[in-house]
This record gives C-alpha cells, sequence and structure tokens, in this order.
C-alpha cells in the first residue's frame, strides 16, 4: 500500500516535465505576433529583426526574411541563373519609415543537368535594412512595451528537381524600447557573407562570343586563389559553364582576369554589369571578408541576336498556380492541411497500435513493466481491482499520449522543428527526469515512505482513491518511453506531423492504446491473475531490486544531460542530485534533528543551485562524432546536408545514422549491428561513407531531413546511392537486413 504512495509523490515532477519543453520553445524566437512564421512543405520561413540600440531614428535597425529549406530543395538569388525566380518582398510599415534593398549574401552554383542556378540551400537570412526618420511617431502605449507592428508579403520559388512557387503574410511587433538582438548571430552571419565594395571598378569587355573581366583591388591574401563567379544581370554568361573547362580566370600580380562564353540565348546588353566574385567554401575564414562586388563599365560591341528577356508566359504562369494548387505548397494555417485517403490514414492507425505494443518490449518501459507486475501481484485474488487499474492504467497512457502529441503538434504549427522524444532535447527536462527516478530508487529502496512526509489529508485522499496510483503509472510510463522507438512507429508518427490536428491525435491516441494493450488485457483476463504468485514476503524483496534499474536510468539520464551541456552539467547535476537525497533523508528524521538538518541542507542546496545550476542549463557545443577514439573516428563523418551532397555527387553510397544520446534504441543499434566486424567489412567493400546526424539537441537541419524522409524521431537508418531511392531501414536494425541492402547496392 505505501509503495503505491511514490506516485503521488512524483506527479508534480512528472507533469512538469512533460510540459517544460514547451515553454522553453516559446522563447526561443522574438515575441511577435501570430504569423511571424510560415511553414509550407518545403521551407519554413521566418519574419525576424535586429535592433540592438532601439528603434529610434539614427539607430541600426534590420529586418530579414529567414528561410529553412528541406534538404535538397534551394530558393533564389537576385539572378535566378538559367532558371527560376528571386524571393521577392512587399513590406507594409509605419508612416516615415522605409526599407532598403535586400542585402543579398553570396548565392552558391546549384547545377541541374545541363543547366546552373544561383541560390541557397539549407537556410539563409534575408536581411533589410529599415530607415526610422524623424517623421516617425511611436504608437501610444496602453501598458505594455511599445511596439512597431511590420508587416511582410513575401513570395519566392521553391526548387528540387520540380518547383513551387510560394507565398507567405508575416506580421512582427518590434519592440520601440531596449535591445532587440536574440537573433544576432544570424544577421551577424549574414552580413559575413555580404560582397564588400571594391574601390576600383574592374572592366568588362565583349569579345566576340566571350566576356574578358577584368578587376583590381582584391585583398592580398585572396590573390592566386579561385574565385566564383556571378554576375549579378541575368541571362548575359552561360551559367553552367565550368571553370577551368568552359571558362578560365588567372591572376596578374594583384589583378583577377577571367574570360567565359555568352550565353546561348543573350537577352541582356548592358552598358555596366554589377559583378560579384566569391572564394570557395574551403577557402573560405571566419571574420574575413568572403566575397567582393563591383559595377564594371562594359566596352567593345555586343554581338547581335540578343532576345528581350523571357516573362513568364500566361500559360506558365496559369500551369505554376496549378502546380502550387496540387501540390498544396500555399501557406496554411494549421489544422488546414488535407486529408490523406481512408486506406492510407487505416494504415497508419494499424501501424501506431503495433508501434504501441512493440513498445513494452522496449528497455525504457522495463521499469515501469516491473512495477506494474508488483502492483498486479499485490491484489491478487481480486479481480474488479485488476480491471478497474487496467482501465485507470490506459486512461492515464492515453491522455498523456494526447497531451504530448497535441503539444508537439502545436509546437510544430508555430514553426518549432520537434519530433518524438523532442522534450528530452531539452537539458531542463532530462535533469528534472533524473530527480524524478531518484525519489522513486529512493522510495523503492526504503530511504523515505511517502506518508511520513505528506500531509495526511493527500495520504487520506490516496487511500479513497487507490486508481490515481494507476492512472500516474500510465502517465509516467509515456514519460519514460519517449527515448524508445518501436517498430512501425516511425513511420506513423512521422505521417502524423503532416495530418489535420484531428486525425494525428488519434494516431497518437492508437500508439498509446498499443502501449496499454496488454495490461488492459491483465485485468479483464482471469488466467493472468492465476499465473502470479500471492503476495508474500517476496514483494518486499523485489521493491528493493527495482530500486537498481531506477538508478541505473538516473545514471543515464547524466550521461545524456553530459551530452548536452558538457562535463561541468553532468557533475553539477550529480551534486544536485545527491543534495535532493540528503534532503529527503533528513525529512525522515523526527523531531528539532529534522528540522535543524532539513533547514541546513535545504540552504546548502539552494546556495548551491544559485552557484553552479545553470551549468545543467547551458548550451555547450556538442563534440563531433568524428572526434571519437579509434577506428570510429576515421569512419564515422558528421552529417550535414552539404556532405551529403559532395558525396553523391562523387558517386559515392552514404550510409546515415539519425541518432540522440537520449534513444535507448539508438545506443543498442550502434553498440550491436552497427559494431558488428561483417557488417563494417560489407560498408567497406561496397566504399560506403558512414555518416552520424546527432539529434542529441534541437537541429533544424536534422529535423528537415527526418521530416523529407517521412519520420518524426530516431532512430532512422538511411542508405543512399547515387541514382537511387533512399532505403529506409527499420528502427531495430538488424545485421542481416543491413548487409542485404548493402548487397543490392
Amino acid at each position: 500500500m505505501i509503495f503505491s504512495r511514490i506516485h503521488f509523490a512524483t506527479l508534480l515532477i512528472a507533469t512538469a516535465a512533460a510540459s517544460m519543453p514547451a515553454a522553453a520553445q516559446s522563447t526561443t524566437s522574438l515575441p511577435s505576433k501570430p504569423g511571424a512564421v510560415v511553414t509550407t512543405p518545403h521551407v519554413r520561413a521566418e519574419l525576424i529583426a535586429h535592433a540592438p540600440d532601439g528603434v529610434t531614428p539614427g539607430a541600426p535597425v534590420w529586418v530579414g526574411l529567414q528561410i529553412t529549406h528541406q534538404p535538397e530543395w534551394h530558393t533564389y538569388w537576385k539572378n535566378a541563373g538559367d532558371s527560376g525566380l528571386p524571393t521577392e518582398m512587399t513590406w507594409t510599415l509605419p508612416a516615415g519609415v522605409s526599407t532598403g534593398e535586400i542585402a543579398w549574401p553570396v548565392p552558391k552554383k546549384i547545377p541541374v543537368g545541363s543547366l546552373a542556378n544561383y541560390g541557397y540551400e539549407n537556410t539563409v537570412l534575408l536581411p533589410v535594412p529599415l530607415e526610422v526618420s524623424t517623421l516617425y511617431k511611436p504608437p501610444v502605449a496602453l501598458g505594455g512595451t511599445p511596439a512597431m507592428d511590420i508587416q511582410l508579403k513575401a513570395s519566392w520559388l521553391v526548387c528540387r528537381k520540380e518547383c513551387i512557387p510560394e507565398e507567405g503574410t508575416f506580421t512582427l511587433a518590434l519592440p520601440l524600447q531596449g535591445s532587440t538582438a536574440l537573433h544576432k548571430a544570424d544577421f551577424d552571419t549574414a552580413a559575413a557573407a555580404q560582397p564588400q565594395p571594391l574601390a576600383k571598378p574592374g572592366t568588362v569587355e565583349v569579345d566576340g562570343h566571350n566576356l574578358k573581366v577584368r578587376l583590381e583591388g582584391l585583398p592580398a591574401a585572396v590573390q592566386g586563389k579561385t574565385l566564383g563567379f556571378f554576375p549579378e544581370t541575368p541571362e548575359v554568361i552561360r551559367t553552367a559553364a565550368v571553370s577551368g573547362k568552359d571558362w578560365t580566370q588567372s591572376w596578374q600580380g594583384g589583378t583577377w582576369t577571367a574570360t567565359m562564353p555568352l550565353a546561348d540565348q543573350r537577352s541582356a546588353s548592358p552598358t555596366v554589369m554589377p559583378v560579384v566574385v566569391a572564394l570557395a567554401e574551403a577557402d573560405r575564414q571566419a571574420g574575413q571578408p568572403v566575397a567582393w562586388r563591383a559595377e564594371a563599365p562594359v566596352t567593345g560591341a555586343w554581338p547581335a541576336g540578343a532576345a528581350p528577356r523571357a516573362e513568364v508566359s500566361p500559360a506558365l504562369q496559369a500551369a505554376l498556380t496549378a502546380n502550387a494548387a496540387n501540390h498544396g505548397a500555399a501557406a496554411t494555417p494549421a489544422g488546414e492541411l488535407p486529408a490523406p485517403s481512408s486506406t492510407t490514414f487505416m494504415a497508419a492507425l494499424l501501424g501506431a497500435l503495433l508501434g504501441g505494443l512493440l513498445l513494452n518490449l522496449m528497455p525504457c518501459v522495463f521499469p515501469i513493466l516491473a512495477i506494474k507486475v508488483l502492483g498486479f501481484a499485490r491484489q491478487a485474488g481480486n479481480a474488479s481491482a485488476h480491471r478497474k487499474a487496467g482501465l485507470a492504467y490506459t486512461g492515464g497512457v492515453m491522455l498523456s499520449f494526447l497531451a504530448l502529441g497535441g503539444g508537439m503538434l502545436a509546437l510544430r504549427a508555430a514553426g518549432a522543428g520537434l519530433g518524438w522524444g523532442f522534450q528530452l532535447q531539452s537539458p531542463g527536462v532530462v535533469a528534472a527526469l533524473a530527480a524524478l527516478f531518484t525519489l522513486i530508487g529512493l522510495n523503492l529502496v526504503g530511504v523515505f515512505e511517502f506518508g511520513r512526509a505528506a500531509p495526511s489529508s493527500v495520504c487520506s485522499a490516496q487511500a479513497k482513491h487507490p486508481l490515481a496510483n494507476d492512472f500516474l503509472s500510465g502517465v509516467l510510463a509515456v514519460v519514460i518511453a519517449s527515448p524508445c522507438s518501436a517498430p512501425f512507429m516511425g513511420a506513423s508518427m512521422g505521417f502524423a506531423i503532416g495530418l489535420p490536428a484531428a486525425q494525428a491525435l488519434l494516431l497518437f491516441v492508437a500508439l498509446g492504446f498499443g502501449l496499454a494493450l496488454p495490461y488492459l488485457l491483465a485485468g479483464f483476463v482471469p488466467a493472468v491473475a492465476h499465473l502470479l504468485p500471492k503476495p508474500g514476503p517476496w514483494m518486499h524483496t523485489l521493491r528493493r531490486l527495482l530500486a537498481f534499474p531506477m538508478f541505473a536510468t538516473v545514471a543515464w539520464l547524466v550521461w545524456v544531460l553530459g551530452q548536452q551541456s558538457g562535463i561541468d552539467g553532468a557533475g553539477t547535476l550529480l551534486a544536485l542530485l545527491v543534495c535532493l537525497a540528503a534532503i529527503v533523508w533528513a525529512f525522515t528524521l523526527r523531531g528539532r534533528t529534522r528540522v535543524v538538518i532539513a533547514t541546513m541542507l535545504i540552504g546548502f542546496t539552494a546556495v548551491l543551485t544559485a552557484t553552479i545550476g545553470r551549468n545543467v542549463l547551458q548550451v555547450v557545443e556538442p563534440a563531433r562524432l568524428a572526434s571519437a577514439q579509434g577506428t570510429a573516428s576515421q569512419r564515422w563523418q558528421p552529417w550535414s546536408a552539404e556532405r551529403v551532397a559532395e558525396l553523391s555527387g562523387a558517386g559515392q553510397p552514404v550510409f546515415i545514422d539519425f541518432t540522440a544520446a537520449w534513444c535507448v534504441t539508438c545506443q543498442y543499434n550502434k553498440k550491436s549491428t552497427l559494431a558488428d566486424t561483417q557488417v563494417l567489412a560489407d560498408f567497406d567493400a561496397k566504399k560506403v561513407a558512414m555518416l552520424r546526424a546527432d539529434w542529441t539537441r534541437r537541429d533544424p537541419a536534422i529535423t528537415a531531413a527526418l521530416t523529407a524522409l517521412g519520420r518524426s524521431g530516431v532512430p532512422v537508418y538511411v542508405l543512399q546511392a547515387p541514382g537511387k531511392p533512399p532505403v529506409v531501414l527499420t528502427e531495430i536494425l538488424g545485421k542481416d537486413e543491413v548487409r542485404a541492402a548493402l548487397a543490392a547496392l
């Protein structure tokens, strides 16, 4: 009876742990009106601002559209190249405020078959300066902080092999007072990618069907290096021309010259050509300029045959509009996603149900499994109690899954990149769970009994409503099941993210029902009760034994926190857990001794928390997997979309391990199948590059890659070969499965 009371002690901690991610995530973006973020199937676009000195006349104020692309998708520079359209922005601002031109970061050249484009992949910020004049009259704030209302209507063309026109309307409330610098790093990165003006304009000479470019005044550190060339005037040069093959460049001292072919379908004959040259990414150094711009006068006679620049015809525009409608690419509010077919949805429901059933076999759920067996044994011979306990446990599981799924969908609709297990990406949640399991372990081992410390009213309520213990067991099961992913779960949870809210929540209900089903059946099948031994002294021994899986879970959570907050964070958490254990022990004392010792320990813990507690929540650059010891350092590389594209472009197969330190299934696969000598030999024989994408903490690029694969959590294993669709392997990775996939390359 006393054993079950621990659930009352842990309810508040479990509830707080489940709700912390939403609170934490809500502070990661600039306070703004709804509409600062627009999410489509291909990009996440957000209106952000930077006003370090507040919003006053003459102060530097920047706004910008930050676009995060799904893997393999891109948008365009001011000169899109052979195809595409640049991103366009239309601003609505208060009187006395105006915008400058987009400060375009240097683009990259994106080959597309026999063509080439200039654009951006991954994440790019397009900054725009705001000019606040003395005519601007700040609004009168009736309570709260006065703010400037900014509205933006933006349109962009996002392409992979197909192109989808998209648009969005954004609003932002920019505080007038104080410093707005939450996105300082993003604006600094964009500023570092701005082309620097050259002191001399250079020259461009038309020589037959070639263009000769001559630039002077480039920094000495750049001289001798190969540069990329980006004309701002479209359809003048052959964009897909390859340096060293179709066009040449050379250095004569401090002067850079290049000769490149004109476009076959040239549409412009400018008298002045703004051009940008940029260092290759491998030659760029932090804190140093990476690109330079000149407006070069053009000499020589343009060859005849220049055609007017082609505009988008009405027929093509109609086709683009239809394409956008078919793909559902226009930004829509949350909850307005198209519904899938009934067959697809039923298959997803079945997958979620099976995934929930198999989740009971995962190591994450073992502690709750053992506790539930003990609880059933305690009620041996009472069939009615078994049925009620099964129903209460099922209710706790399903309501918790509904709450978790609702929170995840709400945050995703707000633009946050989240997935299954997202709460464990927060160091605060990991620390709270470590405290929770420490308390459970201390109770099981007999350090304290809840009845001695809790108010009498709580204890009497527990006695009157014992089913609350079973309900809270369900809540706890969901909290600790998050680090695990079972077969069939990955596809169903990834599918849920793209569904209308009602259908997505049904998938979470099915997953919860699958997790609770064995206990629900056990409560209604009398044969199960006959298999359990009668209550006796063995229950006391088992209770003590169950404390050790709890302490093992604490050790694992401390290790997870060390991956997120570093060794200082892990050490601080251990010290605070020791203090927690001491405080709990102090409350088991009696009389004046209890008051004195407990007060001293609480005061010491408060001082310790104020002094070093921030170490638990600090953000530390994660150690790169490539720096691991032994052969792993030579075999595994850190994942990035650029690295995958580079390897695929070179014709090399790629194996990607999407993993996280808090994912128990990931760690099992890493130590078993992915460490097997025969499997590794097959990887070597096929010359497969092995990349790891570490999702221990939030990473929008990894989240986008998972979403593109139709997944919302880890583990995910992908084998990708040039010219073939990617192969997604199962969550419980088998040696035979991996070897068969490698043999098919």
